[in-house]
């Protein structure tokens, strides 16, 4: 089945050329996975929105025309896709935002059939020369300049490679291209701190909550390639696609699949119910 698209509210919209979103990346984008017409943990999406629209100076989101765009774009819709994208709308050729804004939101669903054992399947990530730029203002929202991600995307050309992890200008590992990372050293959780740039995922929330009440004691911190070397385990985390496995970082680690992995992956699956 093709995706559907809805631009304020209009099936099929387009999109005014001088949108700000268009013009300097000025807005925000949720990536949300859907079954049977229902967006998963949608409410932890909305949070997230109306962070960044804080940290814009947007207006928030109208919350409630958002889930009604999203339940017309999944109708006929197992499992799918959703992404919203917000903008801070039209305006004039200058980089101050308009006084009064004008929105723009867009919500484009598309099917997703992944099957268990892909699902399952230990990923293999490379680790990418592009790094991120560190800027605390824009830290964990998702904003729509991307670009950082484009040009490490564009480094995994070689066969068998699934994804790039990133680093930041200080070395720091931060996340995969479309991901948050986590490793496991010695029965503890570790995720790198998000303070400065990467994305504070909704789904590496639900992971870090679900280790705490699993009694799996658990670290935010600053960690290097050294640190990946030395764990025991890793897995990448993403709203869509769950919790994945990772097999191997080339030429830093390779894992066998772990038991924490796979306790945390039934925590989320019975969670999702």
């Amino acid at each position: 089945m093709m995706g559907r698209k809805f631009v304020n509210g209009v099936e099929g919209g387009s999109v005014s050329v001088d949108d700000r979103g268009l013009q300097y990346g000025d807005g925000l984008f949720e990536t949300m996975g859907a079954t049977n017409g229902r967006v998963r943990r949608f409410q932890s999406h909305m949070e997230r929105l109306t962070e960044g629209c804080h940290r814009l100076g947007m207006p928030p989101p109208p919350v409630d025309l958002i889930e009604t765009d999203c339940l017309r774009a999944l109708e006929g819709f197992g499992a799918a896709v959703v992404k919203l994208t917000l903008t801070r709308g039209p305006g004039p050729r200058a980089y101050p935002p308009p006084v009064e804004p004008s929105p723009t939101r867009i919500v484009v669903s598309t099917a997703q059939q992944v099957s268990e054992s892909e699902a399952a399947r230990p990923l293999i990530l490379r680790v990418c020369e592009t790094r991120l730029g560190r800027n605390p203002r824009l830290a964990g929202i998702k904003h729509l300049n991307r670009l950082e991600q484009v040009l490490a995307g564009a480094e995994l050309r070689e066969p068998g490679v699934d994804e790039g992890l990133m680093r930041s200008t200080d070395d720091r590992v931060v996340c995969a291209t479309a991901a948050n990372v986590f490793l496991v050293r010695g029965g503890q959780l570790l995720t790198p701190q998000i303070s400065d740039c990467g994305v504070a995922g909704v789904m590496r929330e639900v992971v870090l909550h679900l280790a705490q009440r699993l009694g799996i004691q658990v670290e935010t911190g600053d960690y290097t390639l050294d640190d990946l070397a030395r764990a025991d385990e890793c897995f990448l985390t993403n709203s869509v696609r769950g919790i994945r496995p990772v097999g191997c970082i080339v030429g830093v680690n390779d894992f066998r699949p772990g038991a924490m992995t796979a306790r945390l992956r039934d925590a989320v699956e019975t969670a999702d119910e």
